[in-house]
């Protein structure tokens, strides 16, 4: 999770690291009578992660790509011809504004209410980048493949 959110081995280990001092500090609040503890302890990664991107002022929402060349007609089952691996290293070269978005709604489940509340932008937004982050997707796992 810290590999797709942070977009590289460096910003991933700041994330992962301020992420474990936050759970563990957080532990005796954990009430396992009121949630599963991978559950909770993901949502404190996932808004470590955000937290670093908004602190370091990486998270663009109108970053300029050149769509002209992207396709869309990928189908969906190409994704199973890819490793974890490589998914997450795709994921990693999408544009932070991207990838954030992609990660929270595809991968946390979050809606784009939800990512609207979270990144302070318009729900309009979130879906326009998470739109433009498939077409990319799309487009480099076609190549690859």
């Amino acid at each position: 999770m810290c590999l797709r959110y942070g977009g590289n081995s460096t910003d991933a280990q700041d994330i992962l690291q301020n992420g474990l001092i936050r759970v563990f500090t957080a532990l005796k609040q954990f009430d396992e009578n009121r949630g599963n503890f991978i559950v909770w302890s993901n949502k404190i990664m996932v808004n470590e992660a955000l937290r670093f991107l908004q602190k370091q002022k990486r998270i663009n929402f109108f970053e300029s790509v050149d769509e002209s060349h992207l396709q869309i007609g990928v189908e969906s089952n190409i994704y199973n011809l890819l490793s974890a691996k490589e998914l997450v290293q795709i994921i990693q070269k999408l544009p932070d504004g991207y990838r954030t978005v992609f990660n929270l709604y595809t991968i946390e489940g979050y809606s784009h209410k939800e990512i609207s509340q979270e990144l302070n932008i318009s729900v309009g937004t979130s879906k326009s980048q998470l739109s433009k982050a498939k077409k990319l997707l799309r487009q480099w796992i076609e190549v690859l493949l």
